[in-house]
């Protein structure tokens, strides 16, 4: 007759699947201290600033939407750098401030050049590259 392997249940605190001391809840470690959402500092105006964001970035409607994209287009800008614009100036752009659209268009191309230049190096360390 051949012998039959007895296998431990997970349940057996002597199983090697349960390496937690007698006693353990098998919850998180406590070891890790809790950092709130808001990060190391005061809690300030926290949950202000949050439902701001959220309610600034929400989907506007379809009309504001399209007027956004004609008045973008027409100023040589994407609807993300005009809204954009909107959200941290709160005025909409004009013809008249040239200034300003040169730099969000030079802004768009430092972006450019620098997500090029990370795209030029992540290929060369890509594997297979240097075959």
């Amino acid at each position: 007759m051949t012998e039959i392997e007895t296998r431990r249940s997970p349940a057996d605190p002597a199983s090697p699947a349960n390496s937690a001391p007698a006693g353990h809840n098998g919850g998180p470690p406590l070891d890790e201290e809790h950092r709130p959402e808001w990060g190391d500092g005061e809690i300030g105006n926290y949950f202000y600033w949050k439902a701001a964001h959220r309610a600034a970035w929400k989907n506007p409607s379809p009309g504001i939407v399209a007027f956004r994209i004609r008045k973008a287009e027409r100023l040589g800008l994407t609807y993300e750098e005009y809204t954009l614009e909107i959200l941290e100036r709160g005025r909409h752009l004009q013809v008249e401030d040239v200034e300003r659209i040169a730099e969000i268009k030079q802004a768009r191309a430092a972006r450019a050049a620098r997500n090029r230049s990370q795209t030029r190096g992540n290929a060369s360390h890509s594997p297979g590259a240097d075959s």
